[in-house]
């Protein structure tokens, strides 16, 4: 059996699409899986390191392992109009400004959950300094503007449902302003794989993968267990709002629309200076 030290995260989306393989649910086709969960900065981290054969990480780290990572065409997250958003801890916080009129003029503590995730990525595209920008555990965030400890913060994950509980301010959709921005959805995180692996095994892990999202699909209910083992918010409806957001055809195949998506990003973060010009851009198998 060919091992593969797989990570994912511990989001709603991503526990959903691999509970198939967490609970051996679909035929693992001859291949045997040492799975990790962890935060998604530390996926980041991990990858850039060398560690894990495949993950599922943000596309922003993606882009500096071109040599080393491809993408596989299922398991993906790409938003239409939504993505990361932006929240401030003033009730009173507006949006449509600028960060520093918006923080009273001074240069505001703005908060990202990670210096890989896209989040952060999208966030010195459209306020590069406008902020101190602090890196942080994602979870850590919206707690943190709640006792304003920072001014701004950049949250994703189950953050965009339950900002309200926490008594935050909407800034801004960061994914709407990148779609306003570049007519392209935005893409998220995917399923980053060593491209040593070689196509034979590549194709069987996307077959592995298809069959196990195809399998939560078919038993929502019996999906809830696992994700409830790792959420931040417990809440089913919350859960499955997120699910539902991210979880979608491009799922299944990134396609034509997913394949653009990637080269929009991969642009856009050479533009600013985040990659060294001759990085080749990304491979989808």
């Amino acid at each position: 059996m060919k091992r593969i030290h797989l990570g994912i995260s511990t989001c709603p989306n991503d526990t959903f699409a691999f509970h198939g393989i967490l609970n051996k649910c679909v035929d693992f086709r001859g291949l045997e899986f040492a799975i990790e969960l962890l935060d998604v900065e530390e996926l980041n981290r991990r990858l850039l390191a060398g560690d894990f054969d495949v993950a599922k990480a943000s596309f922003h780290a993606a882009l500096y392992l071109t040599a080393e990572l491809g993408v596989l065409p299922v398991g993906s997250a790409l938003g239409f109009g939504v993505g990361p958003i932006l929240l401030g801890a003033r009730p009173e916080t507006r949006p449509g400004d600028r960060l520093m009129s918006l923080a009273g003029g001074e240069l505001p503590h703005v908060l990202c959950p990670g210096k890989h995730t896209t989040a952060t990525l999208l966030y010195r595209l459209f306020h590069a300094g406008e902020g101190r920008e602090k890196q942080v555990v994602f979870s850590d965030i919206m707690p943190a503007l709640r006792e304003k400890k920072a001014d701004f913060g950049v949250c994703i994950h189950e953050g965009r449902f339950t900002w309200k509980d926490y008594g935050l301010s909407f800034v801004e959709d960061l994914g709407s302003t990148w779609e306003a921005n570049t007519s392209s959805p935005l893409p998220l995180g995917g399923i980053l794989v060593r491209h040593r692996l070689g196509e034979e095994c590549m194709a069987t892990l996307s077959a592995v993968i298809r069959d196990s999202l195809s399998y939560a699909e078919g038993h929502r209910e019996e999906v809830v267990s696992t994700m409830r083992l790792y959420a931040q918010e417990l809440s089913e409806e919350v859960m499955f709002q997120h699910v539902d957001l991210y979880v979608n055809e491009w799922t299944h195949d990134l396609g034509d629309i997913g394949r653009s998506a990637l080269v929009t990003l991969h642009e856009r973060a050479a533009a600013i200076g985040l990659l060294p010009p001759a990085v080749p851009r990304l491979t989808v198998y």
